[in-house]
């Protein structure tokens, strides 16, 4: 059930020499779990105005090749683990066939008051 996003680079995105900064794929997965939920009908927004909210609490990211200005990237996003308030997401990242990063980021849901909650019902169903 992965879904897959493309990115160009932009000169934005890069650092002296043209080379996507590292931080900066953090928010390309971001991007891509946001439209990986929204293509399975889950509008993190719509949790966002019921009160619910998806902090990331850890990242595991390996940066195996670096991407380029002028590049067009492929994200790829699944879901690895859910749990009872929390969700973990497998990410890679490639150009053409050549593996970029591969990345795990964890999701905690919680509440306006930064408690855990349960994960919506919606999301849960995405495991199954």
């Amino acid at each position: 059930m992965a879904h897959q996003i493309s990115v160009k680079i932009y000169y934005e995105d890069t650092d002296a020499g043209g080379v996507v900064y590292y931080g900066n794929y953090l928010r390309y997965l971001e991007r891509a779990r946001t439209e990986f939920l929204l293509d399975h009908g889950i509008s993190v927004t719509e949790f966002h105005h019921q009160g619910l909210f998806f902090a990331v609490i850890h990242v595991d990211i390996s940066y195996k090749k670096p991407a380029r200005l002028g590049e067009t990237i492929n994200i790829t996003s699944e879901i690895a683990e859910m749990k009872n308030a929390s969700i973990i997401l497998k990410s890679l990242i490639f150009r053409n066939d050549t593996l970029l990063v591969e990345a795990c980021v964890t999701l905690a849901c919680i509440d306006k008051e930064g408690k855990p909650r349960r994960l919506p019902e919606e999301l849960r169903k995405l495991s199954g």
